[in-house]
């Protein structure tokens, strides 16, 4: 007999481990990025991701059923929130993204990212089969996704509202729609993109100009990308060393510890530390779409993948803008980037993916006790 508890050998030791060896590599990029001092970034961060994972451990032991019957009140519980933030929500920064509770500043929007992709998960599981090459398989989907993108990009958050978006269409893509669909709304959208560009704030047109062109205005708005060019750039294949970037430190690097963390990294560590990083999130994707092939019916499929997906985006489109390959959106590198909210919603999609992962295994025990 085991002298280790049942349950705690049941919880995924190696998924765990990944994910503390990617927020300890964080913590120490944010303990340099702070000029060697432990506050106010490191400590604050370690001390949040504790936090996270005991969450995230509590939500894989919540019976998937439970997902499933509260993803349609919570989306709409949400969707209210986010019609709050716009009557009485707080403005800062030119944005108007948050709810005062008093003891905290809410931002649904953050929640609604791994929201949005149990609401489509769930439509598309109770939906008949026979139907998801009709149009009754599309506009239901359509308007689940569109009435809170469309919320967030008033407030305006681009990058959130992307990332609303990018979550519910991969379901929809994942449940069997027809690709010609997507092909079609793909060159739609294209032909578009004039037209809603003229609908852009100011900032947000001037981050599309810059992605083209950075070099047009080194020091104004195209400072941020070419700075974190210059210090990816400057950290070769095995970096300067822990301590010694100088973007970072000389504050060449605007948000070194939070948008452009990457860089931060990048610099000191250089290439042999962004791959190793890369690496390990690959790691972490690979789990997720192995507990979606795994997962027992459509529902759990479908929120997997789609988790796992939500994930990927926040990586992909962190990397690409600090390389100059996407506008900046204020998207954050998960468990590298400091503050509460992104890795609050990360953590919310790897323990719903505990959960089915959990779920998955106990009928697979089922399964082989019967036969």
């Amino acid at each position: 007999m085991s002298i280790v508890p049942q349950p705690l050998t049941q919880f995924p030791w190696r998924v765990l481990a990944l994910l503390a060896a990617i927020a300890g590599f964080g913590t120490i990029v944010l303990y340099s990025a702070a000029g060697g001092s432990i506050t106010p970034w490191a400590i604050n961060q370690s001390v949040r991701f504790c936090v996270f994972v005991v969450m995230a451990l509590v939500l894989s032991r919540i019976p998937i059923e439970l997902f499933a019957r509260f993803a349609f009140p919570a989306y709409g519980g949400l969707l209210a929130a986010l019609v709050l933030v716009e009557l009485i929500g707080g403005v800062a920064g030119g944005s108007q993204r948050w709810i005062n509770l008093g003891f905290m500043q809410l931002q649904p929007s953050e929640f609604m990212k791994p929201v949005i992709v149990l609401a489509v998960a769930r439509f598309y599981a109770r939906l008949p089969v026979g139907e998801i090459r009709g149009w009754n398989a599309i506009w239901p989907a359509l308007v689940l996704i569109g009435a809170p993108w469309a919320l967030v990009l008033v407030q305006p958050d681009l990058g959130t509202a992307t990332m609303i978006a990018a979550g519910g269409v991969t379901v929809m893509f994942l449940a069997g729609l027809p690709l010609r669909i997507f092909i079609g709304s793909g060159l739609t959208l294209a032909a578009v993109v004039p037209i809603a560009f003229s609908f852009l704030h100011d900032y947000q047109q001037k981050r599309v100009l810059i992605f083209l062109d950075p070099e047009s205005d080194p020091l104004g708005a195209g400072y941020h990308i070419s700075q974190s060019k210059i210090a990816i750039g400057s950290g070769g294949i095995f970096g300067k060393g822990f301590l010694k970037g100088t973007q970072s430190h000389l504050d060449y690097l605007p948000e070194g510890h939070t948008d452009f963390v990457f860089a931060t990294m990048a610099e000191e560590w250089g290439l042999v530390g962004g791959v190793l990083l890369i690496g390990a999130f690959l790691l972490l994707f690979r789990w997720g779409i192995r507990v979606s092939l795994r997962a027992p019916d459509k529902f759990t499929r479908l929120v997997a993948a789609g988790l796992t997906t939500t994930i990927f985006f926040y990586v992909a489109i962190n990397l690409m803008m600090v390389m100059g390959l996407a506008p900046v959106v204020g998207i954050p590198l998960p468990f590298m980037s400091y503050g509460g909210s992104s890795m609050l919603t990360v953590m919310l999609c790897v323990g719903i993916i505990m959960a089915i992962d959990r779920e998955a295994r106990r009928r697979s025990r089922s399964i082989g006790n019967w036969s």
